[in-house]
């Protein structure tokens, strides 16, 4: 009986969670469907005192996650909240946001540029310019949040990455990545192609607004430190961030909150 009623206060809990937060489902095209994506909105959403219209932040989470994951390392409604912003994290299907050219069934980036950003738009009092949408997100996630950033920039005017894997190419057989792009040993220039350093030399100054960060006790800080120098070395202005901290929750739920600093100081005001 006591080990019914913990497992009911946990579907509850979970229940309670999704309700609050906001749990929605897309149907797509480009990844199985339908997609699942958590929303959570300011709390004066919806109140007279509140803005006609607000910019986005994407959080996309790391391998292994799904839409629930920033909000068990941090409370996405006090972030909302607190910056006046909407938050959305779609389930990333470990698919490192990539349209991936061995799966046809995996085109991530398709689906979160051509259907879950006019989905926001078109379902919420949104801002629907560049200026007031940013992308970051988590290890596989901060990786997301600067391909998609980079690569869309028409979209996003403000990308970002916290632990971001932003080259994967040190870490050949793990995460998926294979199942994404084929071995590493027989597609050595796609995985090359498929990295964010890869899109360094592809950037403007000024056409987005950068942050990066990453714990120096992390097994991705090298190829971070090596991101931030081939930015230098390109003229791209861009905020770069380091402190104590390993791969895991403790430190994300420090490192986000400079992140939506950053993003909020830079959304266009009407």
């Amino acid at each position: 009986m006591k080990r019914n009623i913990i497992l009911l206060a946990a579907v509850l809990m979970s229940l309670m969670q999704a309700l609050a937060l906001g749990v929605h489902e897309i149907q797509s095209k480009h990844i199985a469907s339908p997609a699942k994506v958590t929303v959570a909105l300011p709390a004066e959403y919806g109140s007279q005192k509140s803005l006609p219209a607000y910019p986005v932040i994407y959080l996309l989470n790391g391998h292994g996650g799904d839409h629930t994951s920033w909000s068990k390392v941090i409370d996405l409604d006090s972030l909302a909240t607190v910056y006046r912003t909407i938050i959305v994290c779609p389930a990333g299907l470990n698919s490192w946001y990539w349209d991936s050219p061995v799966d046809p069934t995996m085109k991530m980036e398709s689906y979160i540029v051509d259907e879950l950003v006019p989905w926001v738009d078109a379902n919420f009092r949104t801002r629907p310019d560049r200026g007031s949408r940013a992308i970051t997100g988590l290890s596989m996630g901060g990786h997301g949040g600067l391909w998609l950033g980079i690569r869309h920039s028409d979209l996003f005017g403000n990308a970002g990455s916290t632990s971001g894997g932003v080259d994967f190419r040190p870490f050949p057989g793990k995460w998926n990545i294979p199942d994404r792009l084929g071995s590493y040993d027989k597609n050595r220039q796609r995985w090359y192609e498929h990295t964010v350093m890869s899109l360094v030399d592809s950037l403007r100054p000024g056409q987005l607004n950068i942050i990066i960060d990453c714990g120096t006790e992390d097994f991705f800080y090298e190829v971070n430190n090596n991101l931030h120098q081939a930015l230098k070395d390109r003229g791209i202005a861009h905020t770069y961030l380091t402190q104590p901290g390993a791969h895991n929750s403790n430190y994300w739920r420090r490192s986000i909150v400079p992140q939506m600093q950053f993003f909020r100081t830079q959304f266009y005001e009407p």
